[in-house]
């Protein structure tokens, strides 16, 4: 019996934003960024100059390369304290005025410092009105530079805590998954053995036929346990072999009709799904001679339906069960749909999407 493995499709990546780099649970602006928009901060304070009458290509020059110098340094001292007060404190959520503070101080003694420098350059100028226009785009650059790295900074926060929650639900996920795919009623094994019993006690000539089949199926289950999806096929030969062991066991007591044509064989399924519908329809309705149990197999709507009369068991609270659960788990794991359940009291249906090999892939 031929098997393919059809993996489980991946979660979504998440959008990222082009400045961020993650390097080692920090964040840092691209070289180039600091670099490009220092250089334009320095030639737009320049632009003032332009305008004047006597233009001064010195001053202007001297200007753009003290404000250009400024907003270079600013940038890494304000990314460098924002990657320690991540890596020292719990990450916060609004800002810091500490940090907001110690940044601005920081600035009005390089902007000092700078002025200073300029001073010497040009020694002709006013130091004092000098002074103060600087300090005061001192500050205001650097406002601009802590709130767009604050907001830089929350935005790749967000987005770690989001694909760290994402990680752990697909991990959730997948571990709910292996156990759904895990799932064998031990109850199964223990009647068939029981059956075995009784046919080796009484002479049956089909015992030897039973335990073929037992360990066919058994054999088909070690096969199909790591496998996402296989054909409706394989999942045919699944329930046969479990059909064939549970006519033993009832003698006649149900019925089952097949009217899957080879197209829909063609389709894939999850494995153990038929079988395990089969085995909901006999385990919670009476199974006699004298009133046996009809099931179909059929297609309706592009969707396999399993069909039963319903006549439940003295007792039975006809609950979802842990088989329809796990079924219904297994589709919206793989394909984000639900299985339809249908019952009218007279006629219970399970309806199960029909998956094309190629959409899947």
């Amino acid at each position: 019996m031929s098997r393919h493995h059809y993996p489980i499709q991946n979660i979504n990546t998440f959008g990222r934003i082009t400045l961020l780099l993650m390097q080692k649970n920090k964040f840092t602006i691209s070289r180039a960024t600091i670099w490009i928009s220092s250089i334009v901060l320095g030639l737009l304070s320049s632009i003032p100059q332009f305008a004047q009458h006597q233009f001064n290509a010195a001053e202007a020059a001297v200007n753009a390369g003290i404000t250009a110098t400024f907003a270079l340094v600013m940038w890494y001292v304000n990314l460098f304290m924002m990657s320690r007060q991540s890596t020292s404190a719990p990450r916060q959520q609004t800002i810091s005025y500490t940090r907001l503070l110690s940044s601005l101080l920081v600035g009005l003694v390089v902007m000092l410092a700078l002025a200073c420098i300029q001073q010497l350059i040009l020694s002709h100028i006013n130091f004092g009105p000098t002074m103060l226009m600087v300090e005061v785009r001192g500050i205001l650059i650097n406002l601009v530079f802590y709130m767009f790295l604050h907001l830089l900074q929350q935005n790749y926060e967000n987005q770690r805590v989001t694909m760290e929650l994402e990680r752990i639900k697909s991990d959730n996920l997948g571990a709910q998954y292996e156990l759904l795919k895990q799932q064998i009623n031990p109850h199964f094994l223990f009647n068939s053995l029981n059956t075995l019993k009784a046919m080796v006690e009484t002479g049956d000539q089909e015992a030897i036929d039973f335990i073929i089949k037992l360990s066919n199926f058994y054999r088909f289950t070690l096969e199909s346990r790591k496998l996402d999806l296989i054909h409706v096929s394989d999942e045919m030969d699944i329930l046969n072999a479990y059909l064939f062991l549970q006519k033993a066991r009832f003698d006649g007591g149900f019925t089952f009709t097949n009217k899957l044509d080879n197209t829909i064989l063609q389709t894939l399924i999850p494995p153990f799904t038929l079988q395990l519908l089969v085995e909901n329809c006999i385990k919670h309705n009476v199974v006699s001679l004298q009133k046996p149990l009809h099931i179909r197999i059929y297609m309706e709507n592009n969707k396999i339906v399993v069909e039963n009369q319903v006549q439940l068991k003295a007792g039975d609270n006809n609950s979802l069960g842990v088989g329809l659960q796990n079924i219904d788990l297994r589709y919206h794991h793989l394909l984000n749909q639900h299985i339809d359940i249908i019952n009218d009291q007279k006629i219970f249906q399970i309806k199960l999407p029909v998956i094309h090999e190629h959409h899947h892939h």
